[in-house]
């Protein structure tokens, strides 16, 4: 039987497959059911710089009192008691968790800036948290905002937070950077210990008869993953820090992918939300089956056999690959 162990940031897991952060680890009897199902580790959902900043009760008095003189705006920010728990509870959470299962629990920090919403890292530390993910979700909007604005601002954070813990930070990427690789060098260079690719940013719709913008969540198919594989396959070997890949898992094949792109872990939400956990149980015994069919005997022989470094026509990846496409139509 296929050995399905493999290593992010310094942590053994049992196998690549762990659920990314959602709505299913808000509680314990869930999280106690994706392990019991197959999931290697568990990833919190996130807790938002906003919510912490909702702690500050002059700025949630004023978010109350002025919800209807700019409902355009703040009508985007849940009332606090609409969260299904705090800063605290959320640290209370993960002490629950990591007293019920035996997998790593990862912290999901959500934010912008640098400040104090940061300590949280080390109170996510202290609550038991093996790892933490920051998962910076930022949009730029202003214009006199550069390229190299942005990219300060995600190591800046990732500075910050460092600072504050000891466990593993993984950095939570956009794939909206000029230049990819040179911002996963500097990121790998100043001590993040995984980068995930990537991010999904959920666009807002427009409600025509209502004549407003609204919240417009979709959830991934298999298609989205080829993003993520595409800078994974490019990435792997040239940065220290663990590979994760998120973004489009739904079934055994892509898991394959993922690893055989470099990735050190596949992420998975979508098809968990969709199917019920249960079907985490499905991508582990199918990852075990495909590796036993084409005789691979440890996720360690697989990994990075398709990245740009290892296959045949690494040209692949590039402009190459572009006019290939093009020409295969017919």
């Amino acid at each position: 039987m296929a050995d399905l162990t493999t290593h992010y940031m310094g942590l053994t897991l049992k196998n690549p497959i762990v659920p990314s952060a959602s709505p299913l680890s808000k509680h314990v009897s869930t999280i106690r059911q994706m392990e019991d199902a197959g999931a290697a580790a568990v990833t919190m959902y996130s807790l938002f710089e906003e919510q912490i900043d909702l702690e500050a009760l002059a700025q949630h008095d004023f978010l109350e009192r002025t919800v209807f003189m700019s409902a355009e705006a703040t009508s985007y920010f849940p009332k606090a008691a609409d969260y299904n728990r705090g800063p605290d509870g959320y640290l209370e959470l993960i002490r629950q968790a990591k007293e019920s299962v035996s997998v790593p629990i990862i912290g999901s920090l959500n934010g912008v800036t640098t400040g104090g919403w940061t300590r949280y890292a080390r109170l996510i530390e202290q609550a038991g948290a093996d790892a933490l993910e920051l998962n910076i979700y930022l949009i730029p909007t202003r214009l006199n905002l550069t390229s190299d604005g942005v990219e300060n601002t995600y190591l800046d954070i990732l500075h910050e937070i460092k600072a504050q813990v000891k466990i593993p930070v993984a950095m939570k990427l956009s794939p909206f950077f000029s230049a990819m690789p040179n911002m996963a060098y500097r990121l790998d260079h100043s001590g993040a210990d995984a980068l995930v690719l990537f991010n999904r940013f959920y666009q807002p719709d427009f409600d025509l008869d209502e004549l407003t913008v609204v919240p417009h969540l979709v959830l991934s198919n298999s298609n989205e993953m080829r993003l993520p594989l595409h800078w994974i396959a490019i990435l792997y070997g040239h940065v220290q820090a663990s590979l994760a890949l998120t973004t489009g898992i739904h079934t055994a094949e892509d898991v394959v992918k993922a690893i055989m792109a470099g990735a050190d872990i596949a992420n998975v939400a979508s098809l968990l939300l969709e199917s019920g956990v249960g079907a985490l149980t499905d991508l582990v015994s199918g990852l075990s089956q495909w590796m036993d069919e084409h005789e691979y005997e440890s996720v360690a022989q697989m990994k990075g056999a398709l990245s740009q470094r290892n296959v045949a026509e690494p040209t692949a990846f590039e402009r190459a690959n572009y006019m290939k496409v093009l020409g295969s139509w017919r």
